[in-house]
């Protein structure tokens, strides 16, 4: 071996790159902390899908997209739920277990899947969403007391 040639030896082997030794990639270690960074963003998208739900229950039948934003928000909800738990069971498993790859192979795709089709649910919900509408907004309240104007009539001078 050249210090030119990258060596690609079998996992488990000390990979030389330039001289240097560095450790081979754990799988299952690595799997667990992408699974585990991709659950808190579903996380977080499921909180920002719950904020929403609530939004536009409070706003009520009134507002103008109020059942497809139930449904939309409904069934991302459902999705985000199926991913996390998919992930879960990515996790759990040993990667290195070849028997189980085409197992948790289809599981990845069909958590991919899941993700994409969340995602496009979320652009339709943003789009039917509230920007620039506030909802059950508190009128302001004036610092000055309201009076009741004062009559004018032309016909008085001011004199008793």
């Amino acid at each position: 071996m050249n210090g030119e040639d990258t060596a690609l030896n079998k996992m488990g082997d000390l990979e030389v790159q330039a001289g240097k030794m560095s450790r081979p990639l754990d799988m299952n270690h690595y799997a667990t902390k992408k699974s585990a960074a991709q659950s808190m963003l579903d996380v977080a998208l499921l909180m920002a899908n719950s904020s929403q739900l609530k939004t536009i229950l409070y706003a009520g039948p009134g507002y103008r997209f109020y059942i497809p934003l139930i449904v939309l928000l409904a069934l991302s909800i459902i999705l985000q739920v199926i991913v996390g738990l998919l992930l879960i069971f990515l996790a759990k498993y040993d990667l290195n277990d070849r028997q189980k790859h085409a197992k948790l192979d289809r599981m990845n795709n069909a958590a991919t899947i899941f993700v994409f089709f969340t995602v496009l649910i979320n652009i339709f919900i943003t789009a039917l969403g509230f920007q620039g509408h506030s909802i059950g907004a508190v009128p302001a309240l004036s610092s000055e007391p309201k009076m009741s104007p004062l009559s004018v009539n032309p016909n008085l001078t001011g004199v008793l």
